[in-house]
């Protein structure tokens, strides 16, 4: 079984290949109710062979929502299998494998391999980060699939060891970067469309945290964002906008 979160198709691609290579059938795609309540999510894994979970990298650590999820679904047959972590990562991913080890080891279930691989950058609310230019986004797309062909065939055959790139700095990415970004650069309240905005509703439509409703014809944001700016990314007339710090930033949408 692959369980998958994606905001704007990196980790959807990947859970779609992987599971063509593995033969596991149907990723289950993590949104709505599973997400903003996992509690009420009840999912078997008797028969499967493996769980295999599939996300992106948050500020080198694992989503919020993803954390969540893992802490609280209520997940049966699951306890003698091995669990696997994919992660996709602009760059690096710092100690994410770790974290997602000790979630999975507080669930008493059994944390195998994990693996990263390197897609587009899609994060952009800060200084210095945007989408990459399309050269860099394509060479990333194109190697893509010979790194995740050697995740499947080391799933298959029950290779030992991790393959992750965790790059310079990894406890202080995600022992301090993490939490600060967790604690104050999460919140949706600088959410806002612009004057060109049509209305469309496709922002509304494709949250997965179901946080986004029309008023009058606009857009707006509640509480419970997971902060993937799919909603900025998707949005046909870039009328999304994070206060100012979306600001002549570039948009990337894969799915």
């Amino acid at each position: 079984m692959i369980i998958f979160f994606s905001g704007t198709g990196n980790s959807h691609f990947v859970a779609d290949r992987l599971a063509e290579l593995l033969d596991e059938g149907t990723p289950v795609e993590l949104k709505g109710e599973m997400l903003y309540d996992p509690m009420k999510c009840r999912l078997n894994g008797l028969g499967e062979k493996r769980i295999i979970w599939v996300f992106p990298t948050y500020s080198w650590g694992v989503p919020p929502a993803i954390s969540r999820f893992i802490t609280e679904v209520n997940f049966t047959g699951v306890q003698a299998i091995n669990h696997y972590m994919v992660t996709t990562c602009g760059d690096d991913i710092g100690q994410t494998a770790d974290m997602w080890r000790k979630l999975i080891n507080h669930r008493k279930w059994v944390a195998a391999t994990a693996y990263s691989v390197t897609m587009p950058n899609t994060y952009v609310l800060m200084k210095g980060f945007d989408v990459d230019n399309r050269e860099l986004a394509d060479s990333k797309l194109a190697d893509a699939p010979e790194r995740i062909g050697e995740i499947a065939d080391r799933i298959r055959n029950n290779v030992e060891g991790d393959l992750i790139t965790k790059g310079a700095w990894p406890k202080i990415k995600t022992g301090i970067i993490y939490p600060y970004f967790k604690k104050f650069c999460m919140s949706p309240k600088h959410f806002k469309s612009n004057g060109r905005c049509t209305g469309c509703g496709k922002c509304t439509r494709s949250c997965p945290m179901d946080n986004i409703s029309m008023e009058n014809g606009r857009p707006k944001w509640h509480d419970r964002c997971a902060l993937c700016l799919r909603c900025y990314h998707i949005c046909p007339c870039d009328a999304v906008e994070y206060g100012k710090a979306t600001k002549d930033k570039g948009q990337y949408f894969l799915k």
